[in-house]
């Protein structure tokens, strides 16, 4: 009987004895720690390697060796600060939970760690793994030091400090414009049309007619008398709106939302002192140079600008003057600085900004088709600021304004708030890294480039299909007699 050959292993046999992947290996921070940040603990892993070196308790219960939990009082952390100090840990990754991750994120970077503030995006689970803290903290380091985990941008310290101010101003701004609705509120239920004969009830005109009837005065004509002489409204429509039903519940409605809008006025001042006195306390960048005043159009005084000369002091501070692009006020320059700061070196081109402003859209396509333009969502306070600034540009007489209504009359007014909002970010962009001198293009400047531009490709286009452009009427030169 002849013997047979041994063929050796099938490939099925080779296949189940092969060495099956272990996952992510490729270890880039091999120092790296990851943290699960919660409200009331917080859960640490470190290198299981470094563990064995450090003369520490076994942790309790049936967690790993390499896996700690810590309370979130003061003293824990600076017991999980020590740990990590102990364990040689140089870099830590954490997800951005809430609030909860600033006091520990403000710690570690006192005490030298390199800290990855992390959006929880990153570090979705896959599909099968167990979901618990402990698995999670694991998870996150294992990513952090295989370098697949980005930081999210966060400003130098200062800049934090003054966009704490400020948006606790924006805050007490908010709380003022809701107790306005309250005020209207119970105006209407009292049928008092003052809404209707005054353009802002808080106002010159709106807020003495309003103490008046706090002050428990009832006749139309009387109050009628605190008329403004600016208001367009006579002082007969005026008193013929303000008969009402004076009900108490009503005016007990109407004087806690006074009250509160008083309150919220006083508070947005305090906040006013404590960002001028914050900003003089930092690095002059300026180099002496005071900015000439700028010319003031007439129109109506805006109840929530600052009450302080922000705009030498922000010249100051970051050594360009972004109120000479077009759009840009002081209610806009001052956001702007307070959540982007002044060092550009965070994005490497400009590209980078818009996109991390979430300014320009993402093409999702596939087999040469995009199927989908849309920006990237998400509550960006920079970005809202640029976008209040393009639709100031709606009716300007100058090169952005063109470009806001060349756009709108193309793609519609969202799309044309973007794309300008989106120009305004390259100009701060280029301004506050580069640090040149700003030279506005006039409106008429523009249109004719734009114009040039249309020309030159509709006859590249001619020239192609075999035609040439003829212009109808040759431009003759004016006569001077």
């Amino acid at each position: 009987m002849p013997v047979r050959k041994s063929k050796g292993p099938s490939k099925k046999a080779k296949s189940r004895g092969a060495r099956k992947p272990t996952g992510l290996e490729a270890t880039l921070r091999p120092h790296a720690a990851g943290i699960d940040v919660h409200s009331r603990e917080h859960w640490v892993c470190v290198p299981e390697s470094e563990t064995q070196k450090v003369d520490a308790p076994p942790p309790a219960g049936r967690l790993p060796v390499n896996v700690r939990k810590f309370g979130t009082c003061t003293v824990d952390l600076e017991q999980l600060a020590d740990w990590l100090d102990e364990c040689s840990v140089k870099t830590v990754a954490m997800e951005s939970t809430g609030v909860y991750w600033i006091p520990l994120f403000e710690l570690l970077e006192r005490r030298g760690f390199e800290v990855f503030l992390v959006d929880p995006r990153q570090t979705r689970q896959v599909a099968g793994r167990p979901k618990s803290d402990v698995h999670d903290c694991q998870w996150i380091r294992r990513l952090h030091a295989c370098g697949l985990l980005a930081a999210s941008f966060r400003p130098a310290d200062e800049v934090c400090v003054l966009r704490s101010y400020l948006r606790q101003r924006q805050g007490h701004i908010a709380d003022a414009g809701r107790s306005i609705q309250h005020m209207q509120k119970a105006l209407q239920q009292m049928n008092v049309k003052l809404t209707e004969a005054v353009s802002d009830i808080t106002g010159a005109t709106g807020t003495k007619i309003i103490k008046a009837i706090l002050g428990g005065m009832r006749d139309p004509r009387a109050l009628a008398k605190f008329r403004d002489p600016q208001c367009q409204q006579s002082e007969e429509q005026i008193a013929r709106a303000l008969q009402g039903n004076w009900r108490d519940e009503h005016l007990f409605a109407l004087r806690q939302a006074f009250e509160s809008y008083q309150f919220q006025r006083r508070q947005m001042a305090k906040c006013d002192e404590a960002i001028e006195k914050y900003l003089k306390t930092l690095e002059d960048k300026s180099g002496g140079e005071i900015l000439k005043p700028k010319r003031q159009k007439h129109r109506k005084a805006d109840s929530t600008a600052l009450r302080f000369n922000a705009r030498q002091l922000l010249f100051q501070f970051s050594g360009a003057d972004l109120t000479v692009i077009e759009g840009i006020d002081l209610n806009t320059a001052l956001p702007i600085l307070a959540e982007i700061g002044t060092d550009m070196s965070k994005w490497a081109t400009e590209k980078h900004f818009t996109s991390w402003l979430g300014l320009c859209p993402q093409h999702r396509g596939s087999a040469r088709r995009i199927k989908d333009r849309r920006i990237r969502g998400g509550a960006n306070r920079a970005s809202r600021a640029f976008r209040l600034a393009a639709q100031g540009c709606h009716h300007a007489k100058n090169a952005m304004g063109a470009f806001y209504r060349r756009i709108r009359a193309r793609a519609g007014g969202s799309k044309a708030v973007i794309a300008t909002a989106r120009k305004i970010a390259c100009r701060v962009y280029r301004l506050l890294k580069y640090g040149e001198k700003y030279v506005r293009q006039e409106m008429h400047a523009y249109e004719n480039a734009h114009r040039i531009k249309l020309t030159k490709g509709l006859a590249r286009k001619a020239a192609e299909l075999g035609y040439k452009l003829v212009p109808t009427e040759a431009q003759l030169p004016v006569s001077t007699a």
